[in-house]
Order: C-alpha cells, then sequence, then structure tokens
C-alpha cells in the first residue's frame, strides 16, 4: 500500500524533578544540601531513511513520546537524562505544522535530521541553590513539560528518472523489465494506482532510482484521473522518460496532452528533460514508428524505439538513461521553510501584558518557563520567584500599566494576587 500523507502527534519527554536532599555521612558536621538535578527529558527528530519509499507506518502508529527524564537523586546525583526519538520517514518528505500552517523541514537526502521538540529541561535540586546566606535551602525545581504538535507528513518521492505516459502505455512493464520492481501489469487502463519504484544497477555497481508515474490523463492538473494525487512526484526527478503506445491511434497528440497538464501544474516539471520513447514496435504498424520518430527528432528530442514487452530497445535505453543522469545536476528544491520557533525552548526574556479591567496576563517565553519551574506550594521557591520577577521589571511594568493591589496576574497556567509588598500564588 502506497501512502504519501499522513498526520502524527509528537510529544518530547518531559524533564526530571530536582530532589530535596542533606548529606547524612559519618563525621560531616552539617552536610548541608545534596539534591541532584533531575535529567533532561528526550528528544523526538525526523530522520530521512533511502530504504523507505511510502509513509506507511504512519497507517498504524500516530502517536509518537519520548522519555521522559529521571528526577534527581541523593548526594548531588544527577538523574538520567531521557533517550531522544528518531522517527524514520522516506526521502523526500514534507513536514509542516499543522497549527501554525507553516513548513518547517524538508527531508531529501538519507540521513538527514530535523528537531521536531526538545526536551523539557530538569529541575534544578536544592544543592544549586545553596549561597552563604541561604545555606539550607528547603526547595527544588520540577522539570519543565515536553513539547506536544500535531505535525502533517507530505512525501513527494525522489527519484533519478520518473516514466511518464497514458494509462496502458507500458511503463509497469518497462520497469519491471529494466529494474527488480514487480509492479501490477494487466491490458487495462490504470492498472498501476500508485507510484513504483526500482533500481537500475550501473556497471560501477551504484544504482540509479526509477519511478513508475500512475497513468495520466487530460484534465490530471485539475484532479482528474489519478494524476492530482501523483503530478507532485514528477517534481522532484532529475529526467522523465516519456512512453508512447504506438499501438494507439494519435501518440503525438497524447503526448502534448501529458505536457499540457504538465505545464498547468505549474514548479519545475516543465525544465526537467525529456527522453521519448515509442514502445509496443512489436505491434505497431513500422512505417508510422518512423514517422513519429522524425516528428520528434525534427524538434531537438531524443528518441527510442522499444518494446518493453520482447526486451527490444532496452538496453540501449537503460545505457543511455546511466549516461544520461551523470550529465544532469541534482536539482534544487525550491521548498520555502520557514523557521521553526515551537522545536525548542528559548531563553527570550522579552515578556508583553496584556490588560483586562482587574485582570493582567504577563507571556514571554522565560517568565512562562520561571513560574512553570517553581514550586508554589514552597514559600522559599515563591520568595525566590518574586526577587528573579522584580529584578526582570515584570512588577514595575504591571505597575506602569495600571494595577493595583488585589488586581490578579496570570503567568502561564498559575495565577495570583497582586500586592505592592508581596504576591501571592494559587494554582489554577
Amino acid at each position: 500500500m502506497f501512502i504519501d500523507k499522513a498526520k502524527i502527534n509528537i510529544t518530547s519527554g518531559s524533564g526530571g524533578n530536582g530532589m530535596v536532599a542533606w548529606r547524612r555521612e559519618k563525621y560531616v558536621d552539617k552536610g548541608g544540601p545534596a539534591g541532584g538535578d533531575g535529567g533532561k527529558g528526550g528528544a523526538v527528530f525526523l530522520m530521512a531513511d533511502s530504504n523507505l519509499s511510502t509513509l506507511l507506518d504512519f497507517k498504524y502508529q500516530l502517536k509518537f513520546f519520548a522519555e521522559n527524564g529521571e528526577k534527581g537523586r541523593p548526594k548531588d546525583q544527577h538523574g538520567k537524562n531521557g533517550e531522544d526519538i528518531y522517527i524514520k520517514v522516506p526521502c523526500g518528505t514534507i513536514i509542516k505544522d499543522v497549527k501554525s500552517g507553516k513548513i518547517i523541514g524538508d527531508l531529501t537526502y538519507s540521513g538527514q535530521t530535523l528537531l521536531l521538540a526538545s526536551g523539557g529541561r530538569g529541575g534544578r535540586g536544592n544543592a544549586r541553590f545553596a549561597t552563604p546566606i541561604r545555606r539550607a535551602p528547603q526547595f527544588c525545581e520540577p522539570g519543565e513539560p515536553g513539547i506536544s504538535r500535531e505535525l502533517e507528513l507530505e512525501l513527494k518521492l525522489i527519484a533519478d528518472v520518473g516514466l511518464l505516459g497514458m494509462p496502458n502505455a507500458g511503463k509497469s512493464t518497462l520497469i519491471s523489465v529494466i529494474s527488480a520492481a514487480k509492479p501490477k501489469i494487466a491490458d487495462y487502463p490504470f492498472t498501476t494506482l500508485v507510484p513504483n519504484l526500482g533500481i537500475i544497477k550501473k556497471p560501477d555497481g551504484d544504482g540509479l532510482v526509477i519511478a513508475d508515474i500512475p497513468g495520466l490523463i487530460e484534465g490530471a492538473s485539475q484532479g482528474i484521473g489519478l494524476g492530482f494525487e501523483f503530478l507532485r512526484h514528477v517534481e522532484r526527478t532529475r529526467l522523465l522518460v516519456h512512453l508512447l503506445d504506438m499501438t494507439e491511434e494519435d501518440p503525438v497528440n497524447n503526448y502534448k496532452i501529458i505536457n499540457k497538464e504538465l505545464e498547468k501544474y505549474g514548479g519545475r516539471l516543465n525544465e526537467i528533460p525529456q527522453i521519448i520513447a515509442l514502445n509496443k514496435i512489436d505491434a505497431a504498424d513500422l512505417e508510422i514508428v518512423e514517422e513519429t520518430a522524425k516528428i520528434f527528432k525534427a524538434d531537438n528530442k531524443e528518441v527510442f524505439t522499444i518494446s518493453a514487452a520482447t526486451g527490444e530497445g532496452t538496453k540501449d535505453l537503460v545505457y543511455h538513461l546511466i549516461q544520461k543522469i551523470e550529465e544532469i545536476p541534482l536539482p534544487e528544491f525550491n521548498i520555502e521553510v520557514e523557521k521553526d520557533e515551537d522545536a525548542s525552548d528559548h531563553d527570550d526574556s522579552e515578556y508583553k501584558i496584556h490588560k483586562f479591567d482587574h485582570f493582567f496576563i504577563v507571556k514571554g517565553g522565560r517568565v512562562e518557563r520561571l513560574v512553570s519551574v517553581t514550586e508554589l506550594r514552597n514559600t522559599e521557591a515563591i520568595f525566590r520567584l518574586q526577587n528573579i520577577l522584580k529584578g526582570m521589571g515584570v512588577f514595575k511594568a504591571l505597575e506602569d500599566s495600571g494595577i493595583k493591589d488585589g488586581d490578579t496576574v496570570r503567568i502561564g497556567e498559575f495565577e495570583f494576587e497582586y500586592y505592592s509588598d508581596e504576591i501571592k500564588i494559587e494554582n489554577n
């Protein structure tokens, strides 16, 4: 089964909580704080794999979770970091964030990776908060939560050579003869319902990838037939072989119809060089074959006469494809990828204040993160948070916005009542 679109949900690992612990060793007087930090949560990556040619795996698994970090340990021991996960996709996969609609990645070569979500930071243990003045901190930080996202994957096959032609032009037969691919073959139109990939071995042991694109008909660029679903897979080929059925009444007109659809579809389809292969010469009128070849040669087209069914002329075609591919540089794919700001945490200290009567919302990467990693049931931790917010100028900005004692402030998922000399935070 060929799947070229999928939606997945991913969640990176949460950071482990810090620990409140104390040294209790013999002969160590007043050992002091010894709570270790929590481990970092695992991140989620996509990785392109040349051994894959479909998004079929995502039909059966749609949700992916990275491992959480372990909580801190006594004796200043850090918790173990969560394991990162790498989700494998075929080369040519485009990644879009469903929420923002932005294209955030385009994986085009094997081994290329894309960070989808970084793991949450581990919380600091109480040993990290000891100072000459505060020698016995009774608090630690919880770990930061992971990042959850919904992503849309779209595959545009990357092949060296693409086979084009009307339905039943013999593309499946040809790819089965010149490669190890075993597509479904029958004598009726639209036998091929999905693109087939084959490998043609080169003399040096390497191989080139050839794709059999399902039959196109007039109106394919507007969604008629099967073409609309699969024209995207032609975009990334380096060379096209246009197969014409010489037993048809007007093969030249069929050639024009398909090229007109490529032009309507747009993109770089018109720029891809084409080789003409006149097929089924074993069953066609040889005079018509010769006349058709002259028409294309007069237009400076490279023409081969073949019979995919008997194998006649296919070796010459394959040899020419191997030589031609060496001359054509790899195409540059002009997919506009936008900067992905949702994959990782930020150290952005900027914040904005939104006022609604006696209710104020403070939004900003750092201030929201500070609240999320503060143990709000611990008085010492609240005082520390208050001092940090004061140092960042948050209280001054609230006063400039017209806040009064008793007004409510919301930062992240938590709310507190504002007073000029203290704050009272409550979990909402």
